[in-house]
């Protein structure tokens, strides 16, 4: 079986999205530990505070304006042309969730949401898939466990998630017969920003004794989604936990399934205080 170090040695160029914290920083980290010569090519609008290896540059992109994604891809795509000679691995990772009662949410926030968090993953896929079919080399998309159910108080987030994860099963399929793949991860609660810029006043299960079970790191998502590259999974569901949580969203009843979420998810919220709102903001 391939190990992550074998799959990363056929690479000459690594586009990430949102790579500056979080699961695409842990990404970028544990991709140049095992290949250092590699490109990376990083589409934020924060540019990362860390070494991006000795080539890698840094597009400065808000994903959600598409003039400015098609710029950055035209300037990635020029410098996948006179890179050494190797595949391109695609990371869609930015993203963002926001915690808010539907009739209380910002629509503007909501529908900035659904561009980066839909729009902009086909939008940068399809300008750049022919240039991995041309070299080789694999789409991952980070979508998330609450694909796998309605989230209610997420509701937005949760969706946009349930499409990138269809959406990417769906590339898979069709490019089985090229030289590109596409994987589909699908974390569960991460430690990072997300869940304080989502509305959140700590992450989910947080000092309690399940909080282990439940709560990975962004350095164990990373490492778990290279191991799947390497196996030539299709999708990953990064925890056994997170498995059996996937597992219920799946085959419960939806509306049952929405009514839990609904439960669990109401606990989850800022606790009152007069000087908080809930608020979200983009990760990565």
């Amino acid at each position: 079986m391939p190990s992550p170090t074998d799959v990363l040695s056929r690479v000459a160029v690594i586009v990430i999205t949102g790579g500056s914290s979080g699961i695409g920083s842990a990404l970028i980290k544990a991709i140049l530990r095992l290949n250092s010569e590699l490109l990376i090519c990083n589409l934020s609008r924060t540019k990362p505070d860390f070494f991006l290896g000795k080539s890698g540059e840094h597009f400065p992109t808000d994903l959600t304006d598409a003039a400015q994604l098609a710029a950055s891809a035209a300037r990635v795509s020029d410098c996948v042309a006179q890179a050494a000679p190797g595949e391109v691995i695609l990371i869609n990772n930015s993203g963002f969730g926001d915690y808010a009662l539907q009739p209380n949410a910002d629509a503007n926030r909501q529908l900035t949401m659904i561009d980066l968090n839909i729009r902009a993953v086909v939008d940068l896929t399809h300008r750049l898939l022919p240039l991995l079919q041309e070299r080789g080399g694999a789409v991952v998309n980070i979508a998330s466990i609450a694909g796998f159910q309605a989230t209610p108080y997420l509701a937005t987030y949760g969706a946009s998630k349930a499409f990138v994860l269809n959406w990417s099963l769906a590339l898979d399929a069709e490019l089985r017969d090229s030289k590109v793949r596409a994987l589909t991860v699908c974390p569960g609660p991460t430690r990072s920003n997300f869940f304080k810029a989502a509305g959140f006043a700590t992450p989910p299960m947080q000092g309690n004794g399940l909080q282990a079970c439940f709560d990975m790191s962004a350095e164990e998502v990373a490492q778990r989604t290279l191991e799947a590259l390497a196996k030539g999974q299709s999708i990953v569901v990064t925890g056994w936990l997170n498995c059996c949580i996937a597992w219920v969203g799946q085959h419960a009843p939806k509306v049952w399934g929405a009514r839990i979420g609904a439960a669990l998810l109401r606990r989850m919220r800022f606790k009152p205080h007069a000087a908080v709102k809930l608020k979200e903001a983009k990760h990565g």
